[in-house]
């Protein structure tokens, strides 16, 4: 099989950023955003997700951390996007859900080359998490549905701790893409009638 990886670097006045990224990995993470919060859920993703992944990034934080989450967003977006290739034997859908103590989340991913992002998640305004603005997350996966071409649907049905919540969304992100990204043998070329995602 080829090897379904892919490398993003992208430089702008506001951000410098390098992703890496192998679909068909162990889990292993190597994630730098000097945002320590991001850091721990996108290395959940990686983990939970079995992807390996490696990031670099820094960007204007000192003014806050929104320019450089949402082009991480995009990096992420285009190195997924990438990575597929052509989508010949994947799956294409993928739904988890995932508990995380008091918390329940569901996420449900379609690789359909359509961007569509439906985010069902309340946080109390101002919330944060280890001084990270949670109206970020929103920000992350719309830039990454925008440059994957995936349609995600994020619903959280319940939860009080703004960790567990934020935590239970990487996590069953990660599950969902997963299975989406998988290969199946008895799927000659994509899976649509129409013969193209």
């Amino acid at each position: 099989m080829t090897a379904r990886q892919a490398r993003v670097q992208r430089s702008t006045s506001e951000t410098d950023i390098s992703v890496e990224i192998n679909l068909d990995g162990s889990g292993r993470a190597a994630i730098d955003t000097s945002v320590p919060f991001f850091d721990h859920m996108l290395t959940l993703f990686a983990r939970h997700g079995l992807f390996d992944l490696t990031i670099k990034g820094r960007g204007d934080t000192e003014i806050d951390d929104h320019h450089l989450v949402e082009d991480m967003g995009i990096c992420l977006g285009q190195a997924l996007k990438d990575a597929v290739g052509d989508k010949t034997g994947m799956t294409r859908y993928g739904t988890a859900t995932v508990p995380m103590d008091e918390t329940l989340c569901s996420v449900t991913v379609d690789v359909s080359g359509r961007p569509y992002l439906v985010y069902r998640v309340e946080f109390s305004p101002g919330a944060r998490a280890g001084g990270f603005d949670l109206q970020l997350i929103k920000e992350f996966f719309k830039s990454f549905s925008d440059h994957s071409g995936i349609t995600l649907h994020i619903n959280v049905f319940y939860g009080e701790n703004n960790h567990h919540i934020t935590e239970a969304i990487f996590k069953a992100f990660a599950r969902a893409l997963s299975m989406a990204v998988t290969t199946d043998n008895r799927i000659s070329g994509v899976l649509s009638t129409k013969g193209c995602l």
